[in-house]
């Protein structure tokens, strides 16, 4: 198995914004998206990377950026690092399928979050009220049922710790009514298409979450990454069944792992062990052979 790449250094460039999983060089107008093989769970970066799994990220995310561009336009200027420019480009074999030139955009300060099954933050939201985000559902529903229908849930992006659910009127309050009906739209379209097409090589897409911005024109801009197992929740058809949490193809698996050790999620987290670390990238692996129907090569 390679080395996982945990961060980038790159002489040429001013030093990067390290986010949990990204390193992000600001290149005036364009900025340059490096995903690492950093992996987070509970608010905490976990130690060992995991191998390929920057490379995995950023190639599925092209996949569906150019999938729905004409849903919505996205923030890909280019993907081949050897057509970066200046001295990015000298860093390709590095960079070479975990990297993308992006488009800058005012950041809309939301999660868009769809829900077609109940699950994860929802789960304990339905369990506690009844309700998710402030929308009422049946009762009687379990863990991992299909919802009646996708729902749209928002949550706030928080600089540290958990993102926290809002309401939709809370999320129109602050970006607009005309703004937040726009991404709620286009998030249920997205979610509706991916899950529709993922059902047909055996994945339930259960949730997924998008981050959208705005160009200097004011357009709807989708950014970030799209439908990954970091932001999706993927469940093999065959063995989703309601009243419990299915296998997955996300990092469930690593967050099961943590939750056996009696671990406090508080800093420092449990060193994942080399099992753990090799049944997530095969799981990563896994899903995006199955949603493109193309081998990873690394």
């Amino acid at each position: 198995m390679p080395e996982a790449v945990l961060e980038t250094s790159l002489p040429g460039l001013a030093p990067p914004r390290r986010g949990k999983v990204r390193d992000v060089y600001d290149l005036g107008d364009l900025l340059l998206l490096v995903a690492t093989d950093r992996i987070s769970a509970f608010d905490c970066v976990l130690a060992p990377g995991i191998p390929d799994k920057g490379k995995i990220l950023t190639q599925l995310s092209n996949f569906w950026f150019r999938r729905f561009a004409e849903v919505v336009p996205n923030h890909l200027v280019e993907t081949d690092a050897a057509r970066f420019p200046g001295s990015a480009a000298a860093h390709a074999p590095l960079l070479s399928g975990r990297a993308v030139l992006a488009r800058k955009c005012a950041v809309v300060p939301f999660e868009c979050v769809a829900r077609g099954y109940l699950a994860g933050s929802g789960w304990k939201d339905y369990r506690s009220s009844g309700a998710v985000c402030g929308i009422r559902l049946p009762a009687g529903l379990k863990e991992a049922d299909r919802l009646p229908e996708a729902i749209f849930t928002p949550a706030t992006k928080a600089e540290s710790g958990h993102d926290i659910n809002v309401s939709f009127g809370a999320m129109a309050a602050s970006v607009g009514a005309d703004l937040a009906a726009r991404l709620r739209s286009l998030t249920l379209e997205l979610y509706g298409r991916a899950a529709t097409y993922a059902a047909g090589r055996g994945i339930v897409l259960a949730d997924t979450k998008f981050e959208f911005g705005l160009d200097s024109s004011g357009a709807v801009v989708w950014i970030d990454e799209a439908l990954t197992p970091d932001s999706s929740r993927f469940w093999p058809s065959d063995t989703w069944r309601p009243g419990g949490s299915p296998p997955s193809f996300d990092k469930q698996f690593v967050r099961d792992f943590l939750e056996k050790t009696g671990w406090n999620k508080t800093p420092p987290a449990p060193v994942l062990p080399s099992d753990v670390v090799a049944g997530t990238r095969a799981r990563y692996a896994e899903a995006y052979e199955r949603l493109t129907s193309l081998p990873f090569r690394a």
